[in-house]
């Protein structure tokens, strides 16, 4: 469906159509943390024409290939758990070291140069221990949960009462996420690297700024389609 209204959610948008998260990436929209924003509600938030972004959506929708390798709105609850474990939680295990060793070399290194990349190296810091915790209480506590819950035949007695108070944890510490991805944009001038960039620096960059957009990927999956979904399972379980 290539028609948005105004009063449609860019988390929804985005899960018709995942293309389009490029469109609200060009235009400062977050997708992840802010998909629960209606587009109307977005656009006053930035500033922008409402009506504008609309064209501009259905412009790209109208031209571009779907995206149909991956319905997130087929998959079942375990699959789309076990997706985001394969995939997102994945990368970040492999990446965030690499990433560790990158910012440490270019803070040491031009730190002098440029103050903003002692910087980068705290909050990449203080991120990548959060995003460790954050997987691993997915992996080992929501998931199975959600897991259990799809298997059961009415919703099972979890110990902490039901799903809601874990996701709204896991949505809250998405929030502080989405803060320290905004903070690293900021810092490093959108990922643009100086004239004088070593290549080192600007495989920092360039790594910096894939981080951000498979961590907006990963927490829209959770907070747009997972954690609504696995919470009306549990409502209609419970009745």
């Amino acid at each position: 469906m290539n028609r948005f209204e105004i009063n449609d959610t860019v988390g929804e948008i985005v899960t018709r159509q995942p293309q389009l998260a490029r469109v609200f990436e060009q235009v400062g929209v977050d997708y992840c943390c802010g998909g629960k924003k209606t587009l109307q509600e977005a656009c006053e938030a930035k500033g922008l024409d409402a009506q504008t972004l609309v064209l501009a959506l259905q412009a790209v929708a109208s031209s571009a290939p779907q995206e149909t390798e991956l319905n997130l709105s087929s998959m079942s609850l375990t699959e789309l758990a076990n997706h985001i474990e394969g995939t997102h939680h994945e990368y970040l295990k492999s990446e965030l070291p690499r990433l560790d060793r990158l910012t440490k070399k270019v803070a040491a290194v031009h730190g002098g140069e440029d103050e903003r990349l002692r910087r980068v190296r705290e909050i990449f810091l203080g991120l990548a221990e959060e995003l460790s915790s954050h997987t691993m209480k997915e992996e080992r506590v929501l998931f199975p949960m959600i897991r259990e819950l799809e298997a059961a035949q009415t919703a099972p007695s979890f110990h902490c009462g039901s799903l809601s108070a874990p996701i709204a944890q896991m949505e809250f510490e998405h929030d502080g996420t989405g803060e320290a991805l905004k903070q690293l944009r900021i810092l490093t001038d959108e990922y643009t690297p100086p004239e004088w960039a070593c290549n080192t620096y600007r495989t920092m960059l360039h790594s910096l700024a894939e981080l951000e957009s498979d961590t907006h990927r990963h927490i829209h999956k959770e907070n747009n389609v997972l954690f609504p979904r696995a919470l009306q399972m549990e409502q209609e379980k419970c009745a």
